[in-house]
């Protein structure tokens, strides 16, 4: 029994919105792609999380700017300008390729003017977005219960982040993946990635991981792992960080090393049944990146320490830390 908040979200059951949704937020995310000045590991793409939906936040257009959300509450797309135009249409039961010709129109009538590549990227299918009558659900309830969830998760991933003072990525949506990420950099550089993404050209991957990592996250699922789960991973892979579950008791119950993800899995199901989901999710967190920090040999002292920010949370409830939800 749940004595939580926490929404159900059962891969199966809201596979089909989950698969037009991704495929809408695509088309969202490669407008940001193509307006936002390139930045380090494609983080000028990625959308994020907001009180009603997911946005692409504030994007540069010549002397202007405009921000697109996806309003999960009212079920709209809306398009706002900051001069002062805007738009908007219905999220409804409709394919891909009727969404992105609504799409087209509401860009003409705020005169925002780009080119966008119209096929889906890291996706098994490469059907182009004007030509996809097949994914074509659109559930409400699955819509709002999977963002009610991320809404829940950022929350918690912005506590993480907190206490480590390395370069680290803000909470990113990803559009492409349809995850919610976070990454920690230990301030070296990493071998060249192989590459291989379906359908995301080779630079773009080996441009993301150029720097040794340890990211977290939350994603709904797919064919090859079908079920909501959080998940971390390192890369390079130190020696050894597949087996920290054999070595570590930190671990939460329910964890596990997933051989062909090449990724720590915490399946949904058992943040469900915890009564306290922020704390579990928070362990697993910490728990698989002391595993990477541990086995990778990285400078914790330098990433981890700050003599004015521990003054600073001292001071103040408004800087909180890890124990402040663990109660």
């Amino acid at each position: 029994m749940k004595h939580h908040s926490w929404p159900d979200l059962d891969y199966q059951q809201w596979k089909n919105t989950y698969e037009t949704l991704h495929r809408w937020c695509q088309i969202v995310g490669k407008l940001k792609l193509n307006k936002y000045p390139c930045t380090n590991h494609s983080w000028h793409s990625a959308l994020y999380i907001t009180p009603r939906g997911i946005s692409t936040m504030a994007v540069p257009d010549g002397n202007r700017n405009f921000s697109i959300e996806f309003d999960f509450i009212d079920n709209k797309l809306i398009f706002l300008s900051s001069d002062q135009r805007q738009a908007e249409f219905e999220l409804k039961n409709e394919s891909v390729a009727s969404f992105y010709r609504r799409f087209l129109n509401a860009l003409n009538k705020l005169d925002i003017k780009a080119h966008l590549d119209p096929h889906p990227n890291e996706l098994a299918d490469n059907i182009p977005f004007d030509q996809d009558t097949i994914h074509r659900t659109y559930v409400p309830k699955h819509a709002l219960h999977a963002w009610q969830i991320m809404v829940r998760v950022s929350n918690v991933m912005t506590i993480f982040r907190s206490n480590f003072i390395g370069k680290s990525s803000p909470v990113h949506f990803f559009w492409g993946s349809f995850d919610l990420a976070l990454t920690r950099f230990s301030g070296r550089t990493a071998p060249e990635h192989p590459g291989g993404v379906p359908h995301l050209p080779d630079v773009v991957v080996k441009e993301a991981y150029s720097n040794e990592v340890s990211s977290c996250g939350f994603w709904p699922g797919n064919e090859l792992y079908p079920h909501a789960a959080f998940y971390s991973y390192a890369y390079p892979e130190p020696e050894g960080f597949n087996r920290a579950s054999l070595l570590s008791s930190l671990l939460p119950a329910g964890a596990f090393y997933h051989d062909t993800l090449k990724e720590y899995i915490l399946p949904y199901s058992e943040v469900l049944k915890s009564e306290n989901p922020e704390k579990l999710i928070l362990n697993f967190f910490e728990s698989t990146y002391r595993a990477a920090c541990d086995f990778g040999k990285w400078d914790k002292d330098s990433l981890e320490k700050s003599f004015y920010l521990s003054q600073m949370r001292d001071k103040s409830t408004s800087f909180p830390a890890n124990d402040h939800v663990n109660g």
